[in-house]
């Protein structure tokens, strides 16, 4: 899971309760960061989440030590090294390109406004290649507690979904790009060049490498097509089948939103889920679950737009996560929703288990080989 807001004292205990990406109530928060930086901060980054809890006179701040994201707080506890791979990291806060650390100058500005010093609070960053600890024994212990798994497994640098799913879709080299479908849905172009950083809609991250990543996020995924596929007996790979060979391509007049938490991009600040139709409409099954289909991609579609007005254009994608897995189906209606072609490799159900992996797999192809880019290291993989 990507970003997210965990806190703890000196002695590491948590001081607030685990905020998630899909938290809004930093809203005012990340429009006075946007403003002060001078780019776009979204709400659900944890600097975004700090501020607001300043804001909001939050007393766990009189005792914070460390703040890091789900990914790095199980690395800590499995090697006990605080660290936190670039991506994830630029999901807390702006990365400098160049440095590869958290961006000095905004570093500066919100240490005069509040008086923290994020490169203290915030863990390390390391990029992928790099030798990021070790699993100890009270990491085994905590794994393992019958005693079988033994300390001294080597660890890559820890990535949320975004970066893994980059990974496992081989999308880290400029002009290449992937959407990753789960909870949430999210779009990530690697940059050829760059881009005005203002956008409210479109947020700015990085590869595992370092690289400038544009991203488009939506809080909403699969969530309310889940519903609908258990309503509808829960064969997910039958249900998308049935609605792609009898669905109609207007759904036959059926329309619905897959709104079950606030979605920023859209403008709605609370769940809205809903299912409509004309008077008219075929109600089927098989329209309904492709109406529910086009729900999961249509915000994100509205959020591509965007992007493309600032000159962005993609000639393919590439899908991840586990609605991939029924051939043709989502890679379909994802295609003509951003009217862009959608390749899927036969792992991309496979999630972002599968790119951590790979990224494991490359450290130690750093450590024996050295040399070769992750780009070029996962160009061989994916064709092997």
């Amino acid at each position: 899971m990507m970003h997210g807001y965990l806190a703890f004292d000196a002695e590491g205990n948590q001081l607030a309760p685990f905020r998630t990406w899909r938290s809004t109530n930093a809203a005012r928060a990340a429009e006075k960061l946007s403003s002060l930086f001078g780019i776009h901060i979204p709400a659900r980054w944890a600097v975004s989440q700090l501020y607001q809890s300043g804001m909001d006179g939050e007393e766990h701040l009189h005792h914070l030590a460390f703040q890091t994201t789900l990914a790095g707080y199980i690395h800590w506890l499995l090697t006990g090294r605080k660290v936190l791979g670039i991506d994830d990291a630029s999901g807390m806060f702006p990365i400098h390109p160049e440095t590869k650390t958290y961006d000095a100058r905004c570093a500066a500005i919100f240490e005069e406004k509040t008086g923290l010093d994020v490169t203290m609070l915030f863990p390390q960053i390391m990029v992928a290649g790099e030798d990021a600890g070790e699993l100890t024994g009270e990491g085994a212990r905590l794994l393992d507690p019958a005693g079988a798994l033994q300390p001294g497994i080597p660890f890559c640098p820890p990535e949320g979904d975004a970066g893994t799913g980059m990974v496992a879709t081989n999308a880290v080299r400029p002009g290449t790009g992937n959407v990753s479908v789960g909870t949430s849905v999210f779009a990530m172009v690697v940059l050829e060049r760059p881009v005005e950083k203002t956008n409210p809609h479109i947020d700015f991250v990085s590869t595992p490498s370092g690289d400038d990543v544009a991203m488009v996020h939506c809080n909403n995924g699969c969530g309310e097509l889940d519903k609908w596929v258990a309503l509808f007996g829960g064969d997910y790979d039958a249900l998308l089948k049935e609605a792609m060979a009898e669905g109609e391509p207007d759904c036959g007049g059926v329309r619905a939103t897959n709104w079950i938490a606030a979605e920023p991009l859209a403008g709605v600040d609370a769940p809205n889920p809903y299912l409509a139709h004309t008077p008219d409409a075929h109600l089927t099954r098989a329209n309904i679950i492709r109406a529910q289909l086009q729900a999961v991609f249509a915000t994100l579609a509205k959020g591509m737009e965007i992007l493309k007005a600032q000159g962005v254009r993609m000639a393919r994608f590439t899908g991840h996560g586990g609605l991939f897995k029924t051939p043709g189906v989502a890679q379909q209606v994802l295609a003509e929703a951003l009217q862009t072609p959608v390749s899927c490799p036969t792992e991309a159900g496979e999630g972002g288990a599968w790119g951590i992996a790979l990224l494991a797999a490359y450290r130690d192809h750093v450590r024996t080989c050295g040399g070769n880019s992750l780009a070029d290291f996962l160009e061989r993989i994916h064709k092997s």
